[in-house]
């Protein structure tokens, strides 16, 4: 008994003394590493002489993320070009021991017609418009350890089924509306556990973009309808459960708040949800870029420093803003950013070979 006043101090003490957050950076990187064929890009990376890869790898242990989800990555069954890409990221110091990916979307066969050229088994034909089955699909690097047993896979929700769905019935074969998802590559919700325990779910998804259709403006609706799907998921309208915080939304959403194509209503919806923070990443790279090249970027409204990425000003929609890391309103955000460097800033050369796109990255405060 007479130790009970020393155990009573220390347990007095441990309550006053702060809690110490885990400072987390999470990232996404569309890094467009789609080849023309299966096979092809695992090639490529195992080779160590593909500039574009090295480039991505450099980028990557440039940034150094905790947690990193790649879009515009070509899936195999055996994740065999995954780890060689992790292989390469591990020679320049930064090692990643967990992996995920599913098959996406991209790709993989209707059997119908869908674009309507009289043809099928074409790019267009499949759920989500890919050469080849997993072509463009997405993956996960982490420094924690993923629950694949919670992952929670919505990439097969018929798009006729989402709540509020702007899928037109008389544009699509009528037995399209029984097998085509949302999804153009995948949704999914992937739990990263936390050296404290804690459970951080990552909503990750790569939507297609608003554009390459016709007068339907099929690819513009559906690109609505898959940002639109977190928002129904958070709110309830789904019939799996919703995820609890801290999660964090992330991705290529193949769209611009303010400029472009597209219909804005669903991502305007969800970088003003009050459960949800937009750090507002940005770069001294974009801003320069945007105001060098001209073109469509002089016609531009939004932030030109938020863009992620540097597409044709003369023949297409110039730089914008289309990937996204929205990590829920209950995380401390400690800093943000888009690796886009100038052309006299280390890592500029790296940023222009790895991909049109540029590496977005917040970081969060885990209490």
């Amino acid at each position: 008994m007479a130790r009970l006043p020393g155990l009573a101090a220390s347990l007095f003490l441990l309550f006053l003394t702060p809690a110490v957050a885990e400072t987390l950076r999470l990232a996404t990187f569309e890094v467009e590493m789609t080849r023309r064929g299966p096979g092809l890009l695992l090639r490529d990376i195992s080779s160590g002489k593909d500039s574009q890869t090295e480039a991505v790898a450099e980028v990557i242990a440039t940034v150094r993320p905790d947690v990193l989800l790649l879009t515009g990555f070509d899936y195999d069954l055996d994740l065999v070009a995954l780890r060689s890409l992790r292989d390469r990221i591990a020679a320049r110091g930064v090692d990643y021991p967990h992996l995920f990916a599913l098959r996406p979307n991209s790709g993989w066969q209707t059997g119908l017609d869908l674009d309507g050229d009289g043809r099928i088994g074409g790019p267009g034909d499949a759920r989500g418009w890919g050469r080849f089955a997993g072509a463009g699909g997405m993956a996960i690097l982490s420094r924690h350890p993923i629950d694949h047993e919670s992952v929670l896979d919505l990439s097969s929700l018929r798009w006729a089924d989402l709540p509020g769905a702007l899928i037109d019935e008389a544009d699509l074969p009528r037995e399209a509306l029984g097998v085509l998802p949302v999804s153009s590559t995948g949704h999914w919700v992937v739990p990263v556990v936390l050296p404290s325990g804690t459970r951080l779910s990552l909503l990750a998804f790569r939507a297609t973009p608003p554009v390459f259709d016709g007068p339907e403006d099929r690819n513009a609706r559906r690109n609505r309808d898959e940002i639109a799907l977190w928002r129904h998921l958070l709110e309830g309208r789904l019939s799996h459960r919703a995820p609890k915080p801290p999660l964090v939304i992330l991705g290529n959403f193949n769209l611009d708040p303010v400029d472009g194509e597209g219909r804005r209503d669903a991502l305007n919806a969800l970088l003003s949800n009050p459960t949800l923070v937009d750090p507002a990443p940005v770069s001294t790279g974009a801003a320069r870029a945007a105001r060098m090249q001209g073109g469509a970027n002089d016609l531009h409204h939004g932030n030109p420093a938020l863009d992620t990425v540097d597409w044709p000003d003369d023949t297409g929609p110039g730089n914008l803003r289309v990937d996204y890391v929205l990590p829920s309103s209950d995380l401390t955000i400690r800093d943000a950013g888009v690796f886009w460097p100038d052309p006299e800033q280390p890592g500029h050369r790296a940023a222009q070979d790895a991909s049109r796109h540029r590496l977005v990255w917040v970081d969060v405060d885990m209490p």
